[in-house]
């Protein structure tokens, strides 16, 4: 599966669709010259700032408004965001990956609003020797001098944060929390933990910058690219979990 959600995102996709386009050339000129059109020319506009952002925008959910919207949570989940292999700079191996700070960055300042227990959630994508939830215990713990309660170290994806979370909280008779990851990506999350059977409240950090105007907005850049294919991959997400749902109507 992870395999096919690459062929489906930028880039490998559009060089996929204009190798193709060249491969019919030959035989058929106004379809090869499309599809080599939509893959060298989608990846361009998919590079540029206005792209970026609606496909982004369009993912995110309001943000909280203050710590009251969090009275009813019990806990703080914060949720993994990759990691940095060998990193040297803190010592431990390797580190929390970018999303992962600014995820850890907001769940620090709302149990500091809240004094709500913090749960870590992130296990071995690769069988690493450590999971991804004891890089961020231990950047709370050190660098934003924050407790942990809870490490859930099992999860490979969404679904298994979700789950595995559930039945760690579920022991202590949490059924309520603030979910913390990006703005992008917490919809779909929330939507996992909720199957899981929590109840959840979105704590979305990193929005969407929006472009400031000008000809700068339509310059493909490689960071632009990159946030597009984010979002993209979760839209795929979206469609995935949406199939999940129809099918599991129908064999009701």
């Amino acid at each position: 599966m992870a395999i096919f959600k690459i062929m489906l995102l930028p880039p490998l996709a559009n060089v996929l669709l204009a190798l193709l386009g060249i491969m019919l050339w030959s035989r058929m000129r106004l379809v090869g010259g499309l599809l080599v059109l939509l893959g060298l020319g989608g990846l361009l506009v998919l590079a540029t700032p206005v792209a970026s952002h609606a496909l982004r925008q369009g993912l995110e959910p309001p943000a909280l408004v203050g710590a009251s919207q969090l009275r009813e949570a019990q806990a703080i989940v914060i949720l993994g965001g990759g990691r940095d292999y060998d990193a040297p700079e803190f010592g431990w191996g390797d580190a929390p990956a970018n999303a992962s700070w600014r995820r850890l960055a907001y769940g620090a300042h709302l149990h500091r609003q809240t004094r709500l227990p913090i749960l870590v959630s992130g296990g071995r994508g690769h069988d690493e020797h450590s999971a991804e939830a004891s890089l961020m215990a231990a950047a709370l713990r050190e660098v934003f001098k924050v407790p942990v309660r809870w490490m859930e170290g099992r999860s490979s994806d969404t679904a298994e944060n979700a789950r595995y979370t559930a039945e760690m909280l579920g022991a202590d008779g949490i059924d309520h929390v603030a979910l913390v990851s990006q703005a992008w990506h917490l919809p779909r999350a929330v939507a996992e933990f909720e199957r899981a059977g929590l109840s959840v409240t979105a704590a979305p950090t990193e929005f969407a910058s929006p472009p400031q105007g000008g000809i700068d907005d339509w310059l493909p850049r490689a960071y632009h690219l990159h946030q597009s294919t984010r979002a993209l991959h979760e839209w795929l997400g979206r469609a995935e979990l949406a199939l999940r749902d129809h099918l599991l109507r129908r064999g009701d």
